[in-house]
């Protein structure tokens, strides 16, 4: 009899009683009102930020807008220019080319350097530090750099180290040649971005259960086959990162691009990017480069999905 009386009395005080003296019930008081208010500040910063200037940008796309002034609405106009414009046309093609280039061998090298770095060597530290810190450079400067290393001269750079060890045959106008061009920014890309990569694959090796190895050595497996059937499998989320990150900035890929060739020798390394930054701040048509930029963000994002998709269904864990 005496528990029950405690019960009601614990229930009687949860419910919102009147109050003293007013006849009406209490309200309670909202806790969640407070980190709310918290938030709207940053949301009031994202939305001039981020939302607006995305949203505007998606109306340019369907104007004649010069960058200055006023515009009319085009309809689909700008999309019908795009499919009808060889420069951009072509310039899909090299972005194309140069994603799958860096992404595959930027992949494999840091692969590569991951497994070297990953081993029980004394200088691993200094090794680790040595093949990322590219990936901390500006990419203007990156590009500056490799074009004293891409100089034509026959006793500068690249081609006066090749000169020097006796393969003077392979000298090469590396950034002059319009069949080279793209593949010489591709390994400036590279170079630059595969030490990146090896730390992501180097966070996935460490995450690899030392006793599966051990198992496996046990039974017999050898360095491949432990490879092969232990560690490559469970590297299937640092694999997914790595290939979402070099997909998406080879599709975007613009500095390195710029500063090394300006999309030249004429249209041979000319990217998308390239081509949006010169319709709107070289030829002053604002609505026809956000037609590009918008093509080129469903693009990245479709890539994006269907690659996610498809990578997160492969991953296993340990």
């Amino acid at each position: 009899m005496t528990s029950t009386s405690a019960e009601e009395r614990a229930v009687a005080g949860k419910r919102p009683g009147p109050r003293p003296g007013s006849g009406r019930p209490a309200r309670r008081r909202d806790h969640t009102l407070p980190p709310r208010l918290f938030v709207v500040p940053a949301l009031l910063v994202y939305a001039v930020v981020v939302l607006y200037p995305s949203l505007a940008g998606v109306m340019y796309a369907f104007t004649d807008w010069s960058g200055i002034g006023g515009f009319s609405f085009t309809g689909l106009d700008n999309f019908r220019t795009l499919l009808d414009d060889d420069r951009a046309l072509e310039s899909v093609g090299n972005t194309l080319l140069l994603t799958v280039a860096v992404v595959v061998v930027q992949n494999g090298i840091g692969l590569l350097l991951a497994l070297g770095v990953h081993a029980r060597i004394r200088s691993r530290a200094v090794l680790r530090l040595v093949f990322f810190a590219p990936a901390v450079v500006s990419p203007v400067m990156v590009a500056i750099l490799w074009k004293y290393i891409y100089n034509p001269d026959n006793g500068a750079g690249l081609n006066g180290v090749l000169g020097a060890i006796g393969l003077g045959g392979l000298r090469q106008d590396w950034l002059g040649d319009p069949s080279l061009a793209l593949w010489s920014v591709a390994a400036m890309v590279v170079w630059q971005y595969a030490g990146y990569s090896m730390v992501v694959f180097l966070a996935g090796l460490q995450g690899v259960p030392a006793e599966l190895h051990e198992a496996a050595r046990i039974d017999g497996a050898g360095p491949w086959q432990r490879f092969r059937y232990v560690t490559w499998p469970l590297l299937a989320p640092a694999l997914t990162i790595n290939l979402m990150l070099s997909t998406i900035g080879g599709l975007k890929l613009f500095d390195q691009v710029y500063a090394a060739t300006n999309g030249g020798p004429g249209t041979s390394s000319e990217t998308l990017s390239t081509v949006l930054y010169k319709e709107a701040f070289v030829y002053g048509k604002f609505g026809y480069s956000t037609a590009v930029a918008l093509v080129l963000a469903l693009f990245v994002a479709a890539v994006s999905l269907v690659q996610l998709r498809y990578l997160r269904a492969r991953e296993v864990t340990a």
